[in-house]
């Protein structure tokens, strides 16, 4: 991409803060250096002796002449000595005994130059403060431009190849979004190729996606392959305390990209500034509204910006502005979904890049295991394995690492350190138990990824599933299923320790599987009773967040509602309690392997309950778990159906 010159920005150049310091810093020194030119001036060189001592000198004839000063007398021996004494005040016989000596004497005035030394220095501190004051200043406007009245410059930045060049070869896993964007590169590169069979370049695009999904990389992407200028600025940069400033901040922005046409200007977090108007609080002529009126009108009003393409980024587009999302002005809204099993792959390849990889490291198998995971998440997870090899002294990044690096970013950190008794961690190893067998006798369940009973993050242990494909939408027998796995660990409670002895671990489970229920009747349409309506709707955004209310139901008809999740919620607790009760000999089992070996992946529980031992060679523990007296067959992976990952922790205690 080809360097602009913006009178703005100065690559080149010092910090705007150092320079402004070296400026003042000279300012003061030359003060000083003033101060004590003139203080030298008001000093005569010479011996500096006793006034008495210099009329006994006078007295014996020995003084030449004599400058009589307020404040010093000077004067000149006859041989050829300087001197100079403090005058006594009122002493009127000094001139007489001068003349009775034969000295010569003159009088002399208080120098010019002391005036200005007594000037200098009572107005050098007002002089000092007045400086700060303007520097401070300065500073404050500089971000909006510099100047007196530079508050409504534009704070967009030019992008350049210093700032580190981003090309489409560093975006991987997001194939079709880069495509639509790709097009509008070629356009910028070869325009003819377009306009003449009448097509015309897109005014703007809209990057819509989760965060983390690559949108500002994609927007930095198109800045390295456009090679032409590429403008920056965030949503919030527009808008100011003071009134007028962000729609004055649009018109200078446009000013500037009509100069350096054709160009890209980018705005990132546009919903800061983009939100739909109406909404204020009683106050209709909002300074945001006003910023996006502005906006409106320089993307797509009477004036026309010809080749200048606006490009903006968000992950709210609910909340925006019909207005703003209308043809003309984002003629194309791009989606940045989650990548697939393929995305992943290909990211992890431009991330592992950057690391050392011992042979062992397969980047399909660790994309296989992270389902869900963006683009920022599969990066922090490279990172993390890079940090845990340095850790350990070693030079390669081995599969070992990148696999204890995906159980601390999906799980959270180990807390070995929490001390725990003996009754809680058994406690602990039967609830992550019970979860773990229901969930190998649902056939339509996630397998299980790793069962711990060490404390991760929040939780005093974890059951972590993961599915064996990528999904993107739930099926009615999968959500029965977890139900079950979410009641499994209050089931195995109760079985093993009575209803009295129950703990408040499973809370977590309660809400998890309170919501799903929720859901499955008054969003999904899954109760047989209420029939296929809605009964809630959602002011969810684009991620899921929001508050849900239910719209206008007969008080019969919620009665109804909390009947039928109630029925959900108690037949996925009959069920688990069936399961474990009938392979009961396997939840004996498996908790006691947890609280052998703490940790268990899903092929050694799967060896577990098939054979009755678990195979570790490497592991410092005593013999072998003998085999379980009864059991059933474990249900085959191909029984199972593919969906999002889940994971089941039971939540310490408030205070624990």
């Amino acid at each position: 991409m080809s360097e602009q010159n913006d009178p703005q920005q100065q690559p080149d150049g010092p910090n705007p803060w150092v320079r402004q310091l070296m400026i003042w810093g000279g300012i003061f020194l030359a003060l000083l250096l003033v101060v004590t030119l003139f203080s030298n001036a008001g000093q005569n060189p010479g011996t500096s002796i006793r006034y008495s001592d210099f009329r006994d000198a006078v007295a014996q004839g020995e003084v030449q002449d004599v400058q009589l000063g307020e404040e010093i007398i000077t004067g000149t021996l006859k041989n050829g000595e300087s001197f100079s004494t403090v005058p006594v005040p009122n002493d009127i016989e000094i001139t007489r005994l001068m003349e009775d000596n034969g000295v010569q004497f003159t009088g002399k005035q208080r120098e010019q130059q002391s005036v200005l030394l007594f000037i200098l220095l009572n107005s050098l501190p007002f002089l000092l403060i007045l400086g700060i004051a303007f520097f401070a200043l300065r500073q404050m406007q500089k971000g909006g431009g510099g100047g007196a009245m530079g508050f409504g410059k534009s704070k967009a930045k030019l992008l350049t190849e210093r700032s580190g060049r981003v090309t489409f070869d560093d975006v991987a896993g997001i194939d079709e979004a880069r495509e639509e964007l790709q097009e509008i590169v070629e356009f910028l590169r070869d325009p003819q190729r377009f306009s003449k069979l009448g097509g015309q370049i897109p005014k703007g695009a809209l990057l819509v996606g989760s965060p983390g999904t690559g949108k500002t990389l994609l927007a930095r992407a198109i800045a390295g392959e456009a090679g032409v200028p590429f403008f920056t600025i965030s949503g919030s940069d527009f808008v100011e305390m003071f009134v007028g400033v962000g729609a004055s901040r649009v018109r200078d922005m446009f000013e500037q990209a009509k100069k350096n046409a054709p160009c890209i200007v980018f705005i990132d977090e546009i919903d800061a500034v983009g939100r739909s108007r109406g909404h204020g609080l009683g106050n209709s002529n909002d300074e945001r509204e006003q910023t996006l009126n502005q906006l409106l009108v320089e993307m797509d009003g009477f004036e026309a910006n010809e080749g200048i393409i606006i490009i903006a980024a968000t992950n709210r587009p609910d909340v925006l502005d019909p207005a703003l999302l209308r043809p003309g002005r984002f003629d194309r809204q791009v989606v940045v979904p989650v990548p697939d099993i393929d995305g992943r792959e290909k990211i992890l390849g431009v991330h592992m890049k950057k690391v050392p990889l011992a042979p062992d490291v397969n980047p399909r198998v660790i994309a296989r295991g992270t389902p869900g995971f963006s683009g920022a998440d599969l990066a922090n997870l490279v990172n993390e394995a890079a940090l845990l090899a340095a850790r350990r002294n070693k030079r390669l990044v081995a599969m070992q690492e990148f696999e204890d690096a995906k159980d601390k970013v999906m799980m959270g950190a180990e807390r070995r350190s929490m001390v725990m008794t003996d009754d809680e961690k058994k406690m602990t190893a039967y609830h992550e138990a019970g979860h773990a067998i229901v969930s190998v006798h649902e056939a339509a369940s996630d397998p299980i990824h790793k069962a711990t009973i060490i404390p991760r993050g929040r939780a005093l242990g974890m059951v972590m599933r993961l599915p064996e494909r990528d999904s993107y939408s739930y099926h009615r027998d999968k959500m029965h299923a977890n139900l079950s796995v979410s009641m499994g660990g209050r089931v195995a409670e109760e079985i093993i320790f009575g209803h009295d002895k129950v703990s408040s671990g499973a809370s977590s489970d309660i809400q998890y599987a309170t919501d799903l229920a929720r859901n499955m009747v008054t969003r999904w349409g899954m109760s047989d009773k209420l029939g296929p309506l809605q009964y809630e709707s959602s002011q969810d955004g684009y991620l899921g967040m929001g508050q849900t209310m239910r719209t206008m139901a007969s008080d019969e008809t919620n009665k109804l509602i909390d009947a039928e999740i109630k029925g959900l919620v108690e037949g996925a607790h009959a069920r688990a309690t069936d399961i474990l009760k009938t392979h009961e000999d396997q939840l004996h089992l498996l908790a006691q392997a947890l609280l052998e070996y703490e940790t268990l992946t899903g092929e050694e529980i799967k060896t577990l309950l098939e054979t009755g031992k678990v195979d570790r060679p490497d592991s410092p523990r005593g013999p072998s778990i003998p085999a379980p007296v009864r059991g059933s067959a474990i249900p085959k992976a191909g029984k199972r159906f593919g969906g999002a990952k889940g994971a089941d922790g039971d939540e310490a205690p408030q205070g624990a």
